[in-house]
């Protein structure tokens, strides 16, 4: 119940800024699910029971797939023709990626992406509209934070990065982003040295990375501590700027909803512009519960682009960690709210509308199974956590209403309130 009241939440949220629903097959080839950097230990390969021979291999293998960024792409390029642009979806469905469970990660998870692809170019600000939507999905929800928002979006701009490894002279700016994206996992003397090894940088240029890495602003005055490193490039300057548009929007929207963070890279190699992650107020030790960013040619078959950006939620993560750690409760275990007594079988209809007028009203009531006596149909509403039971008047009496929680019972109406 937990699961879909958040669920819920965050579907009518993205509604609410105009994605439509969208479900994409949960299979796909192989080498699809490959293109764009990931590794073959992540994905779930696909054979029948009863195959004769080796299972298929190369482009004619199958595998679950382990996001909803790849699987969207490759419907955009099938689907172009009959799609509005800018198109924006949202996409709430399970995925699967092979990796050793623990806390907070798991084989088979839920995910709630986001995403707004264009045909040919996508605007800027789209990026800054984003992390908009992941606040509102999440800011209002009882997610453990004793006060304030329950969540901090960690941004940056791989513009920023890799124009700056160009300042510095680096050749390699994507081994570089790789490098830097490992250095919560392996600290800055092993990045220093993975940027030697795989970038090509020298002492005095791996010391830089690093000095950028660690700026992080909880406004614009990042600007400046990058400015301070004595860095120049026109690519450095358009991300700095797109950084800007995105906490300048976030800070009037809901102040403290982002962090510009210049060590966040995204490892994967699609990312192009704004990337995305997302710390849950204290548990930041498990890492992300949501991330993501902005790509221009994921989606792209040689001829026609559909750059886009988006963010994915890691539900089953964020619900596994609260979950584990005793934070989540719920005011009752299952939706009924009202029991309806039957007071004999030959009532079941008289109980079935005043169950009908209440269930109008949006409250979840159901009609005694039985005719027991009463004693016996209140513990049965006591047994499954349902508050209220409604008994029905006789000979002219009217109906009463039991809290069953608080033993109060009074006069009752179909049309009278009835507090959670």
């Amino acid at each position: 119940m937990i699961e879909q009241y958040v669920l819920d939440r965050i579907r009518r949220t993205f509604e609410l800024y105009g994605f439509a629903p969208l479900e994409t097959r949960a299979v796909e080839p192989l080498d699809q699910l490959l293109r764009k950097g990931e590794t073959s230990k992540e994905v779930y390969l696909l054979s029948r029971l009863q195959e004769e021979g080796a299972p298929p291999a190369g482009e004619s293998a199958l595998g679950l797939h382990f996001d909803l960024t790849v699987p969207f792409a490759r419907w955009v390029l099938e689907n172009a023709g009959r799609l509005q642009f800018p198109f924006r979806r949202y996409q709430i469905q399970k995925v699967w990626r092979g990796e050793r469970p623990q806390e907070g990660r798991y084989r088979e998870f839920v995910q709630a992406d986001i995403d707004v692809v264009d045909r040919d170019t996508l605007p800027a600000h789209y990026e800054a509209e984003l992390p908009l939507v992941l606040g509102d999905a999440l800011g209002g929800l009882p997610l453990g934070a004793s006060e304030g928002l329950p969540i901090l979006i960690q941004v940056n701009n791989r513009k920023v990065c890799e124009g700056f490894y160009r300042g510095v002279g680096l050749t390699d700016p994507v081994a570089a982003l790789r490098a830097v994206d490992k250095l919560d996992k392996i600290g800055p003397d092993r990045v220093a040295a993975l940027l030697a090894e795989t970038a090509g940088a020298s002492e005095a240029q791996a010391k830089a990375c690093l000095a950028l890495a660690e700026i992080s602003a909880p406004d614009t005055s990042f600007v400046d501590a990058v400015r301070a490193l004595g860095v120049t490039d026109p690519l450095l300057d358009e991300g700095l700027a797109e950084l800007v548009a995105v906490m300048e929007t976030a800070a009037e929207h809901t102040p403290g909803l982002c962090v510009a963070d210049l060590r966040i890279a995204r490892g994967l190699d699609y990312y192009t512009g704004t990337v995305y992650e997302t710390q849950l107020r204290g548990y930041e030790r498990f890492g992300s519960i949501a991330s993501g960013g902005r790509y221009d040619d994921l989606a792209s078959d040689g001829g026609s682009r559909f750059p886009g950006v988006g963010i994915s939620i890691g539900v089953t993560r964020l619900l596994g960690l609260l979950f584990g750690a005793g934070a989540l409760s719920i005011s009752r275990s299952v939706p009924t709210c009202v029991v309806v007594a039957l007071p004999a079988e030959e009532r079941r209809a008289e109980c079935n509308r005043i169950a009908d007028v209440l269930r109008r009203r949006g409250i979840a009531t159901e009609v005694s199974p039985s005719a027991a006596k009463f004693g016996r149909q209140i513990r049965y509403a006591e047994r499954r956590g349902i508050p209220y039971v409604w008994f029905p008047g006789a000979d002219g009496a009217g109906d009463e209403v039991k809290d069953i929680r608080s033993g109060d019972q009074v006069q009752a109406t179909p049309e009278m309130a009835l507090p959670a």
